[in-house]
């Protein structure tokens, strides 16, 4: 019996969550899958009810689940940054969730920008840091809204944070036993402290332990270039957390755009949280009309990260038979297929399998 922590949160967070867990109910049936739901009322509205964000209580009780299904984070009424930081970023810090894990995948029947591409081209992964870099939040402000106003904001690597996830990198290559390559993406002809230490353990691991595993190296510039013109050279890509934040959404629109693309905040050793990577649209918020398949996508990464293999796999297929069947339109808000109408194609096609 799996016990599952539900942060609907903001916006459209409550709407693909809805889905998510309509397409959870339908897989767990058929694979026999157990499971218990907890759901909590966080984010910009309770926030403005009573000033709390993510009570201690709420965050202790999320440090017990299996896993952590969320939604959409960002409040019009919320000055940006109180929920970001008091929600997302306090559970990837405090539940040591190192890992952010980004499937850039075109599926059958979606779009992409990027002329004669298709999903034989684009199918890659970004392993990007999740704990450190400029997002540990060291720095200030001196002379605040005067011309003399200085701010300073210190980005932090620590080896045995860039080693672990360059070790992540390097095993999630050879599992996916493809192109069997890790590009190190990062900007070492100019940070030349901080990543030169990444490069250094990126090529020290990878010798050592991971000899049958191809090093390639690029920087970020162009790495996002590269993602543009040939995705099809990358199989695994390991970054920076400040990196790793800018290219996956890049990724998002060559792989068709937010309404597909689902990400995991991993701890491989404790609670993980999977969520789209989408914001919490509020102009479309209660009109049934968002696109539910990242959300849905997030929650088949959920059922293989809890080891529910076959689960997730069937997850992954009936999306992939859903849009590949046009049934879903262009995934956009004016497609004329509604939310609810999205997750229920999805399940029909669960339960053909």
């Amino acid at each position: 019996m799996y016990k599952i922590g539900v942060l609907p949160c903001d916006g459209v967070g409550p709407e693909v969550v809805r889905e998510g867990k309509k397409v959870l109910e339908a897989v767990a049936r058929k694979c026999g899958v157990k499971y218990e739901l907890v759901e909590y009322d966080v984010g910009g509205d309770r926030y403005l009810r009573t000033g709390e964000v993510l009570p201690d209580s709420v965050f202790q009780e999320l440090g017990t689940m299996d896993a952590i299904y969320l939604g959409a984070v960002g409040h019009d009424d919320v000055q940006p940054g109180i929920l970001e930081k008091g929600i997302l970023l306090d559970i990837r810090f405090e539940f040591d969730q190192y890992v952010n894990l980004r499937p850039i995948k075109l599926y059958p029947g979606v779009e992409t920008p990027l002329k004669h591409k298709g999903p034989d081209d684009i199918d890659f992964i970004v392993v990007r840091e999740n704990t450190e870099d400029m997002y540990v939040g060291i720095g200030g402000q001196m002379k605040r809204g005067t011309p003399d106003e200085v701010a300073v904001q210190t980005a932090v690597y620590t080896r045995k944070g860039t080693e672990r996830i360059i070790r992540y990198a390097f095993e999630l290559s050879r599992e996916r036993n493809t192109d069997k390559t890790v590009y190190l993406c990062d900007k070492a002809n100019v940070l030349t402290f901080g990543h030169d230490l990444w490069r250094r353990t990126f090529e020290e691991v990878g010798e050592a332990d991971y000899p049958d595993i191809k090093r390639e190296c690029a920087f970020v510039d162009a790495t996002t270039m590269w993602m543009v013109k040939n995705p099809e050279w990358f199989d695994v890509i390991v970054t920076t957390n400040m990196f790793g934040d800018i290219i996956t959404d890049l990724g998002a629109m060559i792989q068709g755009g937010m309404g597909v693309a689902a990400s995991g905040n991993i701890n491989p050793d404790g609670v993980s949280m999977f969520e789209p990577i989408h914001g919490s649209a509020p102009r479309h918020a209660g009109k049934d009309v968002i696109c539910p398949i990242a959300a849905i996508c997030a929650a088949g990464m959920m059922l293989e990260h809890l080891g529910e293999t076959k689960a997730g796999e069937m997850v992954e297929n009936a999306v992939v038979e859903a849009l590949g069947s046009g049934r879903l339109g262009d995934l956009s808000t004016r497609s004329g297929v509604s939310t609810t109408q999205q997750g229920d194609i999805v399940v029909e096609y669960i339960q053909k399998q």
